[in-house]
């Protein structure tokens, strides 16, 4: 499954659900927690159950449920699961041990945990490992975490985020890597911000990313061209992979001016299998 892009769609919108099909995201999140008011989540669940009927098979369709001690998981389970979506996205996870108890509930649907929105998530960031085979991805949240602990706020006044949340933002990058799943970047909130969102993406990207999460449809085009590598990288990749394929006995090479070694193969090699598995 491709997932440059993850839409967000709030679960009590199902006109917005029809209309964000063609925005060129690679999955939708139905979204049954943050967006939707506690009053409106009955009719959220019902419209995500039948647009999940309507539209499974056009494109991958996730659906982020309340977390597991919210007392509202068993309920939204019961109304999607009779078509069950691509994945679930699973908020305020921590660790291993809550993807288990979510398969238990919801058996052989994949999990794209957000892992680090309490204190004792953080902890929990290389348990993934145990879980791989449940994944669809680990992804990250700068919302919840700061105001369970009382911060201010996750960034500074030029907006990047502040040691603790880039410390929870990396360790869920390499949580990622080592469970060998996708590593998915969290939204960025300012709508208004074209060039801002660009340099985010451009940045994510650059850090070991594979794709992020979006909350407007305008902003699912610059995050799939960050992810997308272009015809120069991956004419670059293949050069690499073929100048080591030409001298299988050499550990480092020379290669348009720089040396490269097994890292940079290995790289290479990481480009060319994602973009074939993206097709």
């Amino acid at each position: 499954m491709r997932l440059r892009s993850l839409l967000f769609v709030p679960g009590d919108r199902p006109d917005r659900m029809e209309k964000a099909l063609g925005c060129g995201a690679d999955a939708l999140i139905l979204d049954l927690e943050d967006s939707v008011t506690l009053n409106a989540k009955p009719a959220a669940r019902r419209a995500a159950a039948n647009f999940l009927r309507q539209a499974k098979g056009r494109i991958p369709l996730l659906v982020r449920i309340n977390p597991l001690d919210s007392g509202l998981l068993d309920d939204d389970l019961a109304a999607i699961l009779e078509v069950p979506p691509h994945g679930l996205v699973l908020p305020k996870a921590e660790g291993a041990s809550s993807v288990e108890a979510l398969s238990a509930k919801a058996p052989g649907i994949p999990i794209l945990p957000i892992a680090t929105e309490t204190p004792a998530a953080i902890f929990q960031l290389g348990s993934y490992t145990s879980v791989t085979d449940r994944l669809v991805g680990l992804t990250w949240g700068a919302e919840d975490l700061p105001a369970a602990i009382g911060a201010l706020g996750a960034r500074d006044e030029t907006g990047r985020y502040t040691a603790p949340y880039e410390l929870a933002r990396s360790l869920t990058l390499f949580g990622a890597h080592a469970a060998g799943v996708a590593a998915i970047e969290t939204v960025y909130p300012a709508l208004a911000d074209p060039d801002g969102l660009a340099a985010y993406t451009r940045r994510a990207r650059f850090d070991g990313f594979n794709g992020m999460m979006a909350i407007h449809p305008a902003q699912v085009p610059v995050i799939n061209q960050a992810f997308t590598p272009s015809a120069k990288e991956l004419a670059e990749a293949q050069a690499i992979v073929d100048a080591f394929a030409a001298n299988p006995n050499s550990g480092a090479l020379r290669f348009a001016g720089r040396m490269i070694d097994a890292p940079h193969l290995k790289q290479a090699k990481r480009l060319l299998e994602y973009t074939d598995d993206s097709h």
